[in-house]
């Protein structure tokens, strides 16, 4: 039986096979394969009509071709591996800090609340109002003129029972206008975990948060 040389869709073909059937990541299962049907090709080739030398080396760069391009994906997997866990560890490093994200929760350390707001310009006045789950106002922080950007605040609690604290309103003026004010919630990182693929901050707040969500740590 006589056969024609092998064209560079056949041998695609052939490579797409034999990784559905092995592990296409495994560089030497890949040049196996081929060596094996590169071998009976010349075996069966027509004795009248050989394959010529450039066919066969064109052949031997299609297979180192496809080998260096699972080596690539083997190493930039690896990379991609060590990469992940160097941030799990730095990660770590995170559990028991504060960081700020989006919210208008309140985190209560001890004897006070600590909150934090942004601005999207300079106000000549800033008033916080401490408000409690049911919306009672529990007391006002008068933070008196403040620049743009973001601020922190502390709040102290006194006698009140802590777990009625629970949220906040920022009123920001400049010349008798209202200042665009953003709460920001101040919440403490309890865990970190790696979650497909990216790592994730668990908080006391319940909240799970990537670090694209994070605008700062304390």
């Amino acid at each position: 039986m006589f056969i024609t040389p092998l064209t560079s869709s056949a041998i695609d073909a052939y490579n797409a096979r034999g990784g559905e059937q092995a592990d296409a990541t495994d560089p030497q299962a890949s040049q196996d394969r081929f060596l094996r049907l590169f071998i009976a090709q010349l075996n069966n080739q027509d004795p009248l009509n050989p394959m010529d030398n450039a066919q066969m080396t064109t052949q031997m760069a299609q297979i180192n071709t496809v080998t260096g391009i699972q080596q690539v994906n083997q190493t930039l997997k690896s990379l991609a591996d060590q990469f992940s866990m160097g941030q799990a560890l730095q990660g770590a490093s995170l559990v028991g800090r504060q960081v700020i994200a989006q919210g208008n929760a309140l985190a209560v350390d001890g004897s006070q609340a600590q909150g934090s707001f942004s601005l999207t310009q300079p106000a000549d006045n800033v008033r916080v109002d401490i408000m409690s789950s049911t919306g009672e106002l529990l007391g006002t922080v008068n933070m008196g003129p403040r620049s743009a950007g973001m601020h922190n605040f502390n709040w102290p609690i006194g006698a009140l029972d802590p777990s009625r604290v629970a949220s906040m309103q920022v009123h920001a003026f400049a010349g008798g206008q209202a200042v665009a004010a953003t709460p920001l919630a101040r919440q403490t990182v309890e865990s970190v975990a790696p979650v497909d693929g990216a790592l994730r901050l668990r908080t006391s707040a319940g909240m799970t948060l990537s670090f694209q969500q994070v605008l700062a740590f304390l």
